[in-house]
C-alpha cells in the first residue's frame, strides 16, 4: 500500500529526540483495532492505556500516539501531576479533542494525521454533490417504493462552490469540484494567493450554490455556520459538513432546511457522535446523515499507523517533525 507522506512544508520540532542508549515509552491511547506497528519492533517499548489509566501511565511516557481519536482523554489527563511526553501524535486531521490549556502552553510537540485523508474526504464531497444535484436519495427511496416518477435533476457543472478551510482537505475538495466544472472559491483565516479572507465569507456564501465546510474547530470558527449564515445562502443552496460537528449551530441548520431557506444539506460529522435517535437532523427534510466515515476507505488504518512509523523515525534520528500543529491556532499553518 502507498501511504502519503507527511508534509515537508510544515518542518518544525523542538522535541526532543529520544536519550542515548535508553528505549522509548511509546504510549498508545487505544482504539479497536490497535495500530499495527511492527516496524518499531525492539525500538521502542510500547504500552497501552484507556481512559480510565491514560493519567496514570502519562509521565512514564516519552511520546504519546492517540490513536482513539474520538476520545477526549488527553484533554483530562494532561493537566495532571509529573512529567509529560515530549512528543504527541494523533491519527486525525483534527486536534479539538486533545489540545486543553496545559497541553497548549507546554514544549510538548503536536502533529497530526495531515495527508491521510484529503483524497478519501474529496472523493466523498464531489459524491455528495452529485448525489444531491442528480437527486439520487429520492431516487432510491422511489426504487423502495416501486414508484416510477419522472423528475429533471440539476447540472453540476457551471455551478459555484465555496469551500470553508483552507488546508490541504478544503484544497483538494477544491480541485475535485473544479474538475467537474464548478467554480470554487477557498476560504481561509487569512487571505493570501488563491484563497479568499474570512471577511470575504458572507459574500462568496450568498452566490454559492454549494457550501461546503472543511475548517478546523477553534474558538473562532465554533458555531461559524448559525441561522444568520444558513439566512444568508440562496434558497437554492446545499450545505456539506466535512470538518467539525461544532462548527454548526444543528437547530439552525434543521430549522433551515425545514423552512426550505437552504435547498439541501449532508452532514458527515455532528455534535455529538454517534447522533442521538432522538436529534431532529435525522427527520430534517433533504439532509443526508452518514457517519463520520467521509475520509475512511479500505486500508485507511494502515496508513495511519505507517505514517507515524515514518514520524517516529524522524524523532528517533533527532530529525525536525513534519505535520506540527500550531498549538495557539489548533492546526497545521498553511503556506
Amino acid at each position: 500500500m502507498s501511504t502519503p507522506s507527511p508534509t515537508p512544508a510544515t518542518t518544525a520540532s523542538t522535541a526532543s529526540s529520544p536519550t542515548p542508549g535508553a528505549v522509548p515509552t511509546l504510549l498508545v491511547l487505544d482504539a479497536d483495532p490497535p495500530p499495527r506497528l511492527g516496524g518499531l519492533t525492539g525500538r521502542v517499548r510500547i504500552e497501552h492505556a484507556d481512559a480510565s489509566t491514560l493519567a496514570e501511565r502519562l509521565p512514564h511516557a516519552d511520546v504519546l500516539l492517540v490513536w482513539d481519536f474520538t476520545s477526549h482523554a488527553v484533554r483530562s489527563a494532561w493537566p495532571g501531576g509529573g512529567p509529560r511526553p515530549r512528543w504527541v501524535h494523533t491519527a486525525s486531521a483534527g486536534v479539538d479533542h486533545l489540545l486543553c490549556p496545559e497541553l497548549a502552553a507546554s514544549d510538548t510537540v503536536v502533529t497530526n494525521a495531515r495527508g491521510v485523508f484529503d483524497l478519501p474526504i474529496a472523493e466523498y464531497v464531489a459524491a455528495l454533490v452529485l448525489a444531491l444535484a442528480k437527486d439520487l436519495p429520492r431516487t432510491l427511496e422511489f426504487q423502495r417504493e416501486r414508484t416510477w416518477l419522472h423528475r429533471e435533476s440539476r447540472k453540476v457543472a457551471g455551478t459555484r462552490a465555496c469551500v470553508v478551510g483552507s488546508g490541504p482537505i478544503g484544497r483538494a475538495i477544491a480541485g475535485t469540484l473544479e474538475a467537474l466544472g464548478v467554480t470554487t472559491a477557498l476560504v481561509g483565516r487569512t487571505p493570501r494567493a488563491g484563497v479568499h479572507g474570512s471577511e470575504d465569507l458572507d459574500r462568496l456564501i450568498a452566490r454559492a450554490d454549494w457550501v461546503i465546510s472543511a475548517a478546523p474547530l477553534t474558538e473562532q470558527t465554533r458555531g461559524m455556520f448559525d441561522a444568520r449564515r444558513f439566512g444568508v445562502m440562496q434558497p437554492s443552496a446545499h450545505f456539506v459538513n466535512v470538518g467539525r460537528g461544532p462548527l454548526v449551530v444543528e437547530e439552525a441548520l434543521a430549522e433551515a432546511l425545514g423552512q426550505h431557506r437552504i435547498a439541501g444539506a449532508a452532514l458527515d460529522v455532528f455534535e455529538a457522535e454517534p447522533l442521538p435517535p432522538d436529534s431532529p437532523l435525522w427527520r430534517a427534510p433533504g439532509l443526508i446523515v452518514s457517519p463520520h466515515m467521509s475520509g475512511d476507505t479500505i486500508g485507511w488504518r494502515d496508513e495511519l499507523a505507517a505514517q507515524f512509523v515514518e514520524l517516529y523515525e524522524l524523532w528517533e534520528a533527532g530529525k525536525p517533525l513534519v505535520n506540527v500543529v500550531d498549538k495557539q491556532r489548533g492546526y497545521v499553518p498553511g503556506h
